[in-house]
């Protein structure tokens, strides 16, 4: 069995969704920062089982103080001469002893003057704050937005201020403006963020406490107990040999490694690093193999099961139960992922027209067969199916995820003996051929960037111990992989908390419907202008914030717009949901293109513009879901035959859309502008829920065809004169 490259993860190239590269720590800043964030992911398992007492937003404000300084400790300043790279300054251990005395004050027992006083007195408070309250609170935003900038840039925490500036200048705009308010002062901005269920502990980090960081520490060990190889391996195995074999790799990989970890970029990463030779000798180019990637690893967070973070949101905003998002997300998933293999497809039919052979998957020796790594491998899936089957069932998310991981954790098992054994019986294969590589040899990631290697049959007390030691650091990277997340949802806080202080999410959303009712006073125009704004509007927001910070926006912005319109709230949701998600491919900040091409060695815009090529159709696809009410029908929503015809519609518009972007008709070939306009009106229309509108989509469709037969005609005849 020939080895193939191992994976390479995003964190292994410091490239994240919502993160800027954190520091390697070694020595006692990395043993603290280690025990530390394992002692959280504890906790939060513990939350799940057991939870505090005193509330959940008490357990808010202990896992806030937590986390919040393992970020001054993990991320750097990038303040020049106070920044480190191998490790923490005295700045950033200051700041993180100032930060864990602030998150930590409110349930502190002690009586400081009329402040203080334990976590019940902290809540009388609300609206009456004592001095040090206010002090203490403005610390913590402070430090939150600073955290914010450290790992995600600093656009979302420009944007938290631009919020913050309209809670406390919003009564100096002209009261005739319909966005004018009173305004607010230093207290009530305070008692807002500090001290009330819609700042700092609000939805956002509830979300992020008791439900993302479970998925994360999930994906961590899934990785650790060797599935995220099998899925790529499983990949590779299944398309050998055929024109567009490794188009299909590239996304059945993205497809299969984005089920578990519901990052975008680290799943182009991942699947890059295993996949780019392979499409480098199929005949893609960096740009082309990059833009594929990006959009096949974005599919990762609209992947169910795991979904992206945004996801959990929704749920909790919506008051509805996880698997209900599972289901609504299962439909456009498969429509996202149908677009790019057409992409595919016709990427394949190009390359071998121009008279490329097909490519192997591997050098030398074939992979194994796939019926063998499913036999020996396939129990990775179980704990996949697990989390669905006990769903179903009635069980939490958060309770389901944790069985999960614990299955995973067991199933590290028979994998380290499988692949030790597969090890011991190559050694022979090795001596005799020193060029052979059997794939049981091969060097797997350990949590902390290490490596671990077989050693062969039987398990020593030695190995044993090593075994627990590198399970317990994949909880720990998993918890520390999260810190972005909890900054980012933090600082989400503010934005929610001035947004529903002021009433400026009901505002803005008035303005946007006035907005799309300029064209015309028909409600169906009012809403198709509405819905292409607010889809701009969030592609745009996206460019400057990630995905859940884009979420919690769009949602208090434009989700009141479209309810206001009619549209049902979970179509409004998912809608929102997928603009955010798909920003991730959009020029000139798609992340996931980015982390694509460091892997292909392409230039990053030319990168994007391919990504967004792939990725087109699925931009349209969301639209459906508020344009009719048979829209939510693409939701799993309303009666079997309404869901199969509206879907199968959309199979088909989808597929319009990859000939008009790729420029080829299948059972034709190569086509000209003409009869790719033709394609692409069809695609529009039949993107239009609606049954007259789907009939007269297929006839345009139809027309494409004659079309394209005398446009290849033309240029035949042109290329013979």
């Amino acid at each position: 069995m020939n080895a193939a490259p191992p994976v390479v993860t995003a964190a292994d190239l410091g490239v994240d969704d919502e993160e800027r590269p954190a520091r390697v720590l070694s020595g006692f800043p990395g043993r603290l920062v280690g025990v530390v964030a394992l002692g959280l992911a504890l906790l939060s398992v513990w939350q799940v089982f057991r939870p505090l007492a005193q509330g959940s937003q008490y357990y808010l404000v202990i896992f806030l103080a937590v986390a919040l300084p393992l970020v001054y400790l993990s991320y750097r300043s990038w303040w020049g001469p106070l920044d480190r790279a191998d490790g923490p300054s005295v700045l950033d251990w200051v700041l993180a002893a100032i930060t864990l005395v602030v998150c930590l004050y409110p349930v502190l027992p002690m009586r400081i003057g009329d402040a203080g006083g334990g976590y019940d007195a902290f809540l009388d408070r609300q609206g009456m704050l004592a001095p040090l309250d206010v002090v203490m609170g403005g610390l913590l935003l402070v430090l939150v937005l600073e955290a914010c900038r450290r790992t995600t840039g600093v656009i979302l925490p420009v944007v938290c201020l631009v919020f913050l500036g309209y809670g406390y200048y919003g009564g100096l705009l002209p009261q005739d403006w319909s966005i004018a308010h009173a305004g607010l002062d230093v207290d009530q901005i305070v008692d807002a963020l500090y001290n009330s269920g819609s700042g700092f502990y609000g939805t956002p980090l509830d979300v992020a406490a008791s439900y993302i960081v479970l998925f994360t520490l999930y994906g961590a060990v899934l990785e650790f107990s060797g599935a995220a190889r099998f899925f790529v391996d499983l990949s590779v195995s299944l398309f050998r040999r055929s024109h567009s074999a490794a188009g299909r790799t590239a996304v059945a990989s993205g497809f299969l490694l984005g089920t578990v970890s519901g990052s975008g970029t680290a799943t182009a990463v991942s699947t890059g690093a295993v996949t780019w030779p392979i499409l480098r000798k199929a005949g893609y180019r960096p740009e082309q193999a990059g833009g594929m990637l990006a959009a096949a690893g974005v599919g990762a967070i609209l992947s169910p099961p795991t979904l992206g973070v945004a996801a959990f949101i929704v749920a909790e905003y919506l008051d509805v139960s996880y698997v209900t998002v599972l289901g609504w997300a299962l439909i456009p998933t498969l429509l996202y992922y149908l677009g790019i293999l057409l992409s595919v497809e016709i990427d394949a039919r190009r390359i071998h027209a121009d008279g490329r052979a097909p490519a192997d998957l591997a050098d030398g020796r074939l992979p194994t067969p796939w019926w063998k790594l499913l036999g020996r491998f396939g129990y990775h899936f179980s704990s996949l199916i697990v989390i669905v089957v006990l769903l179903l069932a009635g069980v939490s998310a958060t309770r389901a995820v944790v069985y999960a991981t614990a299955l995973a954790l067991l199933l590290a098992i028979p994998d380290r003996m499988l692949r030790s054994a597969a090890a011991t019986e190559g050694a022979s294969t090795v001596a005799t051929d020193p060029t052979a590589t059997p794939a049981g040899q091969r060097e797997t990631k350990s949590a902390e960037g290490g490596s671990a290697r077989p050693e062969g049959r039987r398990w020593t007390r030695k190995s044993v111990g090593q075994f627990v030691i590198e399970a317990l650091r994949s909880l720990s990277y998993g918890m520390r992989s999260a810190l972005p997340v909890v900054a980012v949802c933090a600082a989400a806080g503010v934005i929610t908390a001035m947004t529903t202080k002021t009433g400026l999410g009901a505002q803005l959303a008035a303005l946007l419907v006035k907005a799309g009712s300029v064209l015309s006073d028909d409600p169906a125009v009012v809403l198709a202008t509405t819905a292409v704004l607010a889809a701009i509007a969030l592609s745009l927001l996206g460019l400057a914030v990630p995905v859940t910070a884009s979420f919690v926006i769009g949602w208090v912005i434009i989700g009141p717009a479209l309810l206001d319109l009619h549209v049902a709230a979970p179509a409004a949701a998912m809608f929102v949901f997928y603009f955010s998600v798909l920003s991730e491919v959009t020029p000139p900040t798609a992340l996931a293109a980015v982390g694509a091409a460091a892997v292909t060695g392409a230039k990053a815009m030319p990168t994007m513009w391919h990504a967004l090529r792939y990725a087109l159709p699925a931009f349209l696809v969301p639209l459906m879901f508020v344009l009719t009410d048979s829209g939510q029908h693409l939701l799993g929503v309303g009666a079997v035959l309404d869901v199969l015809w509206v879907s199968a519609a959309a199979c088909v518009g989808v597929a319009a859309l990859a000939a008009a972007t790729g420029g080829w008709l299948f059972g034709i070939g190569a086509i000209g502008p003409i009869p790719r306009v033709i394609a692409a009106a069809a695609g529009l229309i039949l993107l239009y829920p609606n049954p007259v509108a789907t009939g007269i989509g297929l006839g345009v469709l139809v027309v494409a065809v004659p079309a394209g037969l005398i446009d290849r005609a033309n240029r035949t005849s042109t290329d013979t004169a």
